[in-house]
């Protein structure tokens, strides 16, 4: 488990440090591998996998971070914390390729954090997946990851600190990193809107991060809402006892064919 851990902060670290961001589009295959290394199909390390719902999950998480970013800038926009120049469009053909890669590296870049501040914690620490703890223990290391940003001040902490709130209780309520993607990639892909078609700039950085804030702990509560990231299957559940060893498979469906022909017998 080190080892993958090391594997993935480098590779998630490792482009800003270089320079060079495409080196991020590396993430997905190294965090593919280590799901491998673990005994695992897949994503399923990272409770990224195909499980009934998940659709639903991510379609959801990103609506709902959407209009939370509009709404939080509208008001905002009235209050004069933002502004909003509209420019002129520009060619159909290249607005749609902008909004393509908007939808790619957005996505890859919330993914590539989800998987490192939230999925690998919860299987790092399985125990803790039990209750509230892995939500704090998670937000705080969101928090950390963004160590590049911590100068801007308290404000910006707890700004960080709610983004990770929301994103690790909807990961925690649903038990798919698909609920917290969505949420993660649609505050991403709303704030890449802005920036491209709307050249969206802020006014007074004292207070912006408290509308951000704002609007994560409203996604919080939606997380919370028994009708929105409830697991709808109870395979996609942890019951009592799930959890109870950090053995690969212990709250899934099972490893892979390899790893279980390799796994020791437990005794009689």
């Amino acid at each position: 488990m080190l080892l993958v851990a090391a594997m993935l902060i480098f590779f998630y670290h490792f482009p800003r440090a270089s320079g060079n961001d495409y080196l991020l589009l590396l993430f997905p295959l190294a965090a593919w591998w280590g799901s491998r290394l673990l005994g695992f199909r897949g994503m399923r390390a990272w409770y990224l996998d195909a499980r009934p719902g998940w659709p639903r999950l991510l379609a959801l998480g990103l609506t709902l971070a959407i209009a939370a970013k509009f709404a939080a800038v509208a008001i905002g926009t009235q209050r004069g914390v933002y502004t909003l120049a509209w420019p002129d469009a520009g060619a159909a053909s290249a607005l749609v390729a902008t909004l393509a890669w908007l939808l790619f590296s957005t996505f890859v870049a919330s993914t590539a954090e989800d998987i490192l501040t939230r999925g690998l914690v919860l299987r790092a620490f399985p125990r803790l997946g039990l209750h509230w703890g892995v939500v704090l223990l998670s937000s705080g290391l969101y928090v950390l990851n963004h160590v590049h940003r911590l100068h801007k001040g308290p404000a910006e902490w707890v700004m960080l600190f709610c983004f990770g709130l929301a994103y690790a209780a909807a990961l925690y309520r649903s038990r798919s990193l698909w609920a917290a993607v969505g949420l993660h990639w649609g505050w991403n892909l709303a704030n890449g809107l802005l920036d491209t078609f709307a050249r969206a700039d802020v006014a007074q950085p004292a207070l912006a991060p408290w509308y951000s804030s704002a609007a994560h702990l409203v996604l919080l509560a939606c997380a919370l809402v028994p009708m929105g990231f409830r697991p709808r299957c109870r395979t996609c559940a942890w019951p009592a006892g799930t959890l109870r060893s950090a053995r690969p498979g212990a709250d899934d469906a099972g490893p892979s064919p390899a790893a279980a022909r390799s796994a020791p017998r437990p005794p009689r």
